[in-house]
């Protein structure tokens, strides 16, 4: 078949199947964002043009957005279809290059197609190319070999004979999912060539199921049983895996206190006797002070990031961890016991093993009870009396008016700690907490992708003002594009979460705040949130008190469904009061500041574990 090599990458991507983890077949690749300029408009955006009706292209307004809503779309479908995003040469490519970095951080698939520049160097320079001197091969498209998973450039038509395959395996494959970037120069895609049929025959991709080694199963086992005070943790692998029943009935069968991660978030149902609540710094205290006392730690489909372990202070220095985990990079760190295998199959082989073994029932209500006292500091937060709201009574409002399917989602700033410390879910996989590369901006671009893949319930994204400035456009695209979702804006005059930071250490408000940052004006303009949303073309609403948040938020709800737009709702809050778990993270204080003496103890706290069986 004499097809161009766009052509020939189109037919390709529409040939690609996908099961979901309920067993339905769907699309791998459901749709593509692009931008079109001169380094892909006339090939791949001539291709796409043909195949118009069965492949979606949406066009947003930033390529950065479009990426970025691609990574949203992967995580509302856990990881079972990839959003392709296409841009030209130059700005336009490394534009998408922070959105890599979001999807490589928080291991989600992404294909990214920037154009690239002539193979021929007949037209050297061409517009928008970046010259090296001394590497004439090197493009700015380089930049993505840090933030990919796959990188390919495309020199000859041929060779996407070769890299096609490799391409489908890192975005379906457990353990290596992630961006994959496939430069395309221009003049290639326009290339013809004559492409064997079997390329474009129907492949369906399936979740793989690797099952662990036996004999890691029958030590860790053996290592459970030893355990006085086990808990376990879940991640996002969990989520995943498709195993938060399976995970959840292995706690119940054994007893065992379940905690969750940030990307683990809500797998379990807040009101389970054995939820003891999210670990970490923007945990709980329930679950943080389980995991002090913990003894054996199982913690599944989890990387066990700084934030989740409080910098390796939230276990003690003789806790023993067992990881289960697809990806055998993630499973050897941090002197665990190594499991390598999917969530739910691991958990099943591993259940097998320990037979009727339980934990010491005491520990077992211990986490009813230490979760019961952190609810009622989260009540206390809640009920607080003032004229200006806090973060934890706009999250409460949400919760209280959000139904069981729906998706909430934030990434930046202060709402992570209020989101995973303080939101009570059903059990439904519904929380998006971008807290892997904490991207601002991710909010609202994210909430684009999440509406198109989550359609079950509404999604609703929770932001300050900081990251609403940092990137607004994709609203517009949504708007135009007729995808519902409610974005909440927390407005508290700048960057208060870091303002936080800075001078809880001891440093002075600088640059962070609003009013602490360089003007020219006495009195200096202000930014209209709710004119500027609705310029957009959000439907907008607005609120001063506790009362109006709940009113605003339950219009924004209906005018979002109604109108297949975007609803936003901005709300003035407090710039000091956030929920704490009692946590420590460590930052790089320097000498001077008077939060020196608080990391010194810190780090006298932190634990390194190592692998005495290596």
């Amino acid at each position: 078949m004499k097809l161009t090599t766009a052509q020939a990458l189109v037919r390709w991507l529409l040939a690609q199947r996908s099961e979901t983890l309920d067993g339905r077949e769907v699309p791998l690749f459901p749709g593509v964002f692009a931008i079109f300029g001169h380094g892909n408009v006339l090939g791949l955006g001539t291709a796409l043009e043909e195949h118009r009706d069965e492949l979606p292209v949406w066009r947003g307004q930033t390529e950065q957005g479009m990426a970025l809503a691609a990574v949203g779309y992967a995580k509302a479908t856990h990881r079972r279809q990839v959003g392709v995003v296409t841009s030209s040469i130059g700005p336009g490519a490394l534009n998408m290059v922070t959105a890599a970095g979001v999807a490589h951080a928080n291991r989600l698939p992404v294909l990214l197609l920037p154009g690239d520049t002539f193979t021929s160097r007949a037209p050297d320079p061409v517009l928008q190319q970046v010259e090296h001197f001394g590497d004439p091969t090197a493009t700015v498209n380089d930049a993505f070999r840090a933030v990919s998973r796959y990188f390919d450039r495309i020199v000859r038509p041929e060779q996407l004979l070769s890299t096609l395959p490799q391409v489908a395996r890192v975005l379906t494959d457990p353990a290596d999912a992630g961006p994959v970037t496939l430069a395309l120069p221009q003049d290639v895609q326009a290339e013809t060539y004559d492409f064997p049929d079997a390329l474009f025959a129907p492949v369906t991709h399936r979740p793989q199921r690797p099952r662990p080694d036996r004999r890691a199963l029958t030590e860790a086992a053996g290592l459970l049983r030893t355990a006085r005070k086990p808990l376990l943790v879940l991640g996002g692998g969990v989520r995943y895996s498709g195993a938060g029943e399976r995970a959840l009935a292995f706690a119940e069968r054994h007893g065992i206190p379940v905690t969750e991660t940030t990307a683990g978030r809500t797998l379990v149902p807040h009101g389970h006797p054995l939820h003891a609540g999210p670990l970490g710094v923007t945990g709980s205290a329930s679950a943080n002070v389980l995991a002090a006392e913990a003894d054996v730690v199982l913690a599944v489909g989890t990387r066990l990031q700084d934030f989740t372990t409080a910098s390796w202070t939230v276990f003690s220095p003789g806790v023993r961890l067992i990881t289960l985990n697809a990806a055998r990079f993630d499973a050897v760190k941090h002197g665990a016991l190594a499991v390598v295998g999917d969530a739910d199959a691991g958990l099943v082989d591993l259940a097998g093993q320990l037979e009727n073994w339980q934990a010491d029932p005491l520990w077992t209500e211990r986490a009813s009870a230490e979760r019961g006292r952190w609810d009622a500091h989260i009540d206390t937060l809640r009920a607080a009396s003032g004229e200006v709201p806090t973060y934890a009574q706009v999250v409460g409002a949400v919760n209280d008016l959000s139904e069981p399917h729906d998706y909430v989602m934030t990434a930046s700033g202060g709402m992570p700690g209020e989101l995973i410390g303080g939101w009570r879910g059903s059990g439904s996989i519904g929380m998006d907490v971008e807290y892997g590369f904490s991207c601002m901006g991710y909010e609202l671009a994210g909430a684009w992708g999440a509406a198109m893949a989550h359609t079950e319930g509404l999604v609703t994204t929770m932001l300050g003002d900081g990251s609403y400035l940092m990137l607004n456009s994709e609203l517009f695209s949504a708007a135009f594009a007729g995808h519902p979702f409610v974005a909440v804006v927390c407005d508290n005059d700048g960057y208060a979460v870091i303002a936080r930071l800075q001078e809880g250490q001891g440093g002075k408000p600088f640059n962070n705040f609003l009013g602490d940052c360089r003007s020219a004006h006495t009195t200096p303009p202000r930014v209209d949130f709710a004119r500027h949303a609705e310029s957009l073309g959000c439907a907008v609403f607005t609120a001063s008190t506790v009362d109006d948040v709940r009113a605003a938020y339950a219009k924004a709800r209906e005018a979002a469904v109604a109108e297949h737009r975007p609803a936003v709702v901005v709300v003035r809050t407090q710039p000091d009061s956030w929920t704490e778990a009692g946590a420590w993270w460590e930052v790089g204080v320097p000498e001077h500041l008077a939060g020196r003496e608080g990391f010194e103890r810190g780090k006298s706290g932190q634990v390194r574990y190592v692998n005495d069986r290596l």
